[in-house]
């Protein structure tokens, strides 16, 4: 239990930004596993409408620095990456 009422609200918000985070990390890990599925299955065209929505979430997470911006970079790259190896 808090001890004062500004420790209070603290982790009252500790608590949504929790909840927040975990909902976005959620995304897009679902998001970049879609596209690593098509490409997995050789799905040229349908993986690069799955990367247009992975590359929007990684980046929308680095934007409230749920992942860090170089982390979201580097994973939008492997990803192009491993599209552009289909053939």
């Amino acid at each position: 239990m808090p001890n004062t009422k500004s420790a209070g609200k603290a982790m009252r918000q500790a608590t949504k930004r929790k909840v927040h985070n975990i909902k976005v990390k959620d995304t897009f890990k679902e998001a970049v596993k879609e596209v690593k599925k098509m490409v997995a299955a050789g799905k040229k065209s349908e993986a690069m409408e799955a990367i247009k929505k992975a590359m929007s979430t990684l980046d929308k997470a680095a934007k409230t620095h749920v992942i860090h911006k170089n982390t979201a970079s580097r994973k939008k790259s492997r990803l192009a990456k491993a599209i552009a190896k289909l053939k």
